[in-house]
Order: structure tokens, then sequence, then C-alpha cells
């Protein structure tokens, strides 16, 4: 793989705006928080298999925001259901990205079912995305299916199974909820729903 987990993430938000990122447990969540914390991230730190999920919620709740999630291979193997969801749903403003580099970094580094073959990109077409795309040499047309291409939209990023030092977000789920809602909707995010 020629492609490096940091370089890819770091290119992805590069000029983001205000696109709103989901990271899937683990790796994609440093890589979010290497290329610069801001409150528009919301790192998944206990929920693997669940970012593509708080992704369709968002941008079923948000229609007028673009929205992604950066996610790895084991953990959309794991959620591999939530493609299904996405398909029916059809979110215009969602895409999900997935960092495979073909090995369960949280554990050990195993091989993954990717290493084998299985072929997330085509699951997505399956499940019905209006674009499915696997990167192995550069992202652009990743970063094209992100902010300019109505969606849903679903792309395979192949990269090297580096070792990268951790860089870690926030690990108060409070706070990561607090700062994201006060990101997302002003001073009204000060009154929880069943105050109002």
């Amino acid at each position: 793989m020629t492609l490096h987990r940091r370089d890819v993430v770091c290119e992805l938000l590069k000029d983001r705006g205000d696109l709103l990122v989901i990271a899937g447990l683990g790796s994609t969540a440093w890589d979010i928080t290497a290329a610069g914390d801001t409150e528009l991230n919301f790192p998944m730190w206990g929920a693997m298999g669940q970012a593509a999920m708080m992704g369709l919620g968002l941008a079923l709740a948000q229609p007028k925001r673009r929205v992604l999630v950066i996610t790895g291979d084991g953990e959309m193997l794991m959620g591999i259901g939530s493609l299904a969801t996405i398909g029916v749903q059809q979110p215009a403003n969602l895409a999900v990205v997935v960092i495979d580099n073909e090995r369960y970094g949280e554990t050990g580094m195993q091989r993954t079912h990717t290493a084998d073959g299985v072929d997330l990109t085509s699951v997505a077409a399956a499940c019905k995305f209006r674009h499915s795309i696997t990167a192995t040499q550069d992202v652009a047309a990743v970063r094209q299916l992100v902010y300019r291409s109505a969606g849903p939209n679903f792309a395979t990023v192949k990269v090297a199974d580096d070792k990268l030092p951790l860089v870690l977000p926030p690990k108060d789920g409070v706070l990561l909820r607090a700062r994201f809602r006060r990101a997302l909707l002003g001073s009204s995010a000060d009154v929880l729903p069943e105050e109002r």
C-alpha cells in the first residue's frame, strides 16, 4: 500500500469548513485528532461498530450539513448491517470512509476479513450507496465524494498497516457531547430536549 492513514485523514479534513465528522473507535479517532482536534469532531470511544449509525442519525437530523464518518475496516465489519440501513434511508449529505489497513489495530494487528478479499466497497454498492469506490493511490476522488457529490457515498481507502503513536482526543464523553452540540446548535445546545 502506498497510502498512509494519517496523510489520508489530513488530506480529507484539509479546508473542511463546517463538515461534521464522526470517527470510529480507536485508530481513526486518533487520526482525526492528529489532523487537528475541533469541536466539529465526535470521536467514538467505546462503541465499536456504531460510527456509521451515529453518522446516519446526524445526517438525518442535520440534512443541510455534510457529515463524514471515518472508521476502520474492523469496525465497519462489525457494523456491516449499518450499510443496509444507510442504503435504505439514502441521506444525500452522508459519506462513509473506511481506512482499511486490513488489520484490527486495537487488539494486536490481527488480519481482518478484508485481508482475505472481503470487499467493503462492493458491499456498500449492493446496499444502494449512490457512489462506492476504492482508493489505493490518492484520495482526490474520495474528497469529491465527501464534499461535493450527493450521497450516500462510500469509500474504502487502502492504507499501509503502520502502527502509529496515539494522538488522543479528550476522553470525557460529557465534554465531547457538550462541545459537539454547542458547535452544531449554538446557544440552544445549552437547553436539553427534555427541558424544552
